[in-house]
């Protein structure tokens, strides 16, 4: 039995092109809905999904670990919404599922390559590709560990890899980018302060200049940023700024908690 699993929340345009290549060969979807105002749930009904309702938490690997936890299948696909399996990809797992891919019988997971879209083109260099993740694995075999919006998988037992890719449309425009910088850059604020992270002079130095720089310096120039021209610029440079802003939601934080009036 295969198992397709998601976590979704507003992400009715995205479902159609993410669930269609894989409702033929599913035994089930298992779709985990926060609090969508869309018409996410009945574009997820009518491919076949079955949905669980939950609130829309700002660690959203939580609904991913629900959606996880309700598979009944021995071999299970976890994906996000704006992710389309390639056709390689897709035949790499008919061959798991037929016992035809003898190599593969002691795997417990697979990495999976993911081609980023991003202002128009899928970024070659500047650390976005072969963006490996943990996505294929066996029932019982991995969990997330629910702590970090980016986390891999904890896997138990051997990994492989999967043939082809994971096409990723997570920012097909720059305002979808900015709509998840800010959200991204609100929990990493959040997560900041849970570690008892202080506004300081030195804190204010490392998170305003330091690390902005080392970020884009290495995505541009050591993981050649440069070669994907202006997108892999403003990448680079927003990836950067990623630690900017979150500082200064940072040092917000703290402000509202002396002023809880304002």
């Amino acid at each position: 039995m295969f198992s397709v699993v998601l976590a979704i929340h507003n992400e009715a345009l995205n479902l159609e092109k993410c669930l269609s290549p894989l409702k033929k060969m599913a035994d089930e979807i298992i779709v985990v809905d926060g609090e969508s105002t869309d018409d996410s749930v009945a574009v997820a009904k009518k491919l076949g999904a079955k949905v669980i309702s939950t609130t829309n938490k700002a660690n959203f690997h939580i609904n991913k670990q629900m959606a996880m936890d309700a598979a009944k299948g021995e071999l299970i696909l976890q994906l996000d919404a704006d992710e389309v399996c390639d056709d390689e990809l897709i035949n790499f797992i008919k061959t798991i599922l037929s016992g035809e891919a003898k190599d593969q019988e002691g795997v417990s997971a697979w990495w999976i390559k993911r081609k980023n879209y991003f202002m128009g083109t899928f970024l070659k260099k500047g650390g976005q590709y072969p963006d490996p993740v943990i996505r294929l694995y066996r029932k019982g075999k991995a969990r997330l560990p629910q702590k970090d919006v980016h986390e891999q998988m904890v896997v138990d037992g051997k990994l492989g890899w999967a043939e082809g890719h994971f096409l990723h449309y997570g920012n097909p425009t720059f305002n979808d980018y900015m709509r998840k910088f800010n959200t991204y850059t609100s929990f990493k604020a959040s997560q900041l302060k849970e570690q008892g992270v202080k506004i300081t002079f030195f804190n204010s130095i490392l998170y305003l200049i330091i690390k902005p720089k080392m970020t884009f310096f290495t995505l541009f120039l050591r993981h050649k940023g440069f070669v994907d021209g202006i997108p892999g610029f403003v990448f680079a440079l927003f990836s950067g700024l990623h630690h900017f802003v979150a500082y200064l939601k940072l040092w917000e934080l703290y402000k509202l908690e002396e002023s809880p009036s304002i």
